[in-house]
């Protein structure tokens, strides 16, 4: 008999690696909030600019990653 497929007790949790991401995220752009939006399956970030703060939006986290670093250089 085999054990049924899925996490194990070792393994992380999709929304524990989700969690995970955001924070590395955060730690990347101190100042920047990162989330996963359950309802939207988007990643999502608010990076404070001079003009305002920017919300944007990604399918995933290297994209919104992308798009943080090309807000900040536009400013």
């Amino acid at each position: 008999m085999t054990a049924p497929q899925g996490a194990g007790p070792d393994e992380p949790t999709p929304a524990a690696i989700r969690a995970a991401t955001a924070r590395g995220l955060q730690e990347q752009f101190p100042g920047v909030r990162v989330w996963f939006g359950e309802a939207t399956g988007s990643w999502w970030a608010m990076v404070p600019l001079r003009d305002g703060p920017r919300l944007l939006e990604a399918p995933t986290p290297q994209q919104l990653r992308d798009e943080i670093m090309n807000s900040r250089t536009r400013g």
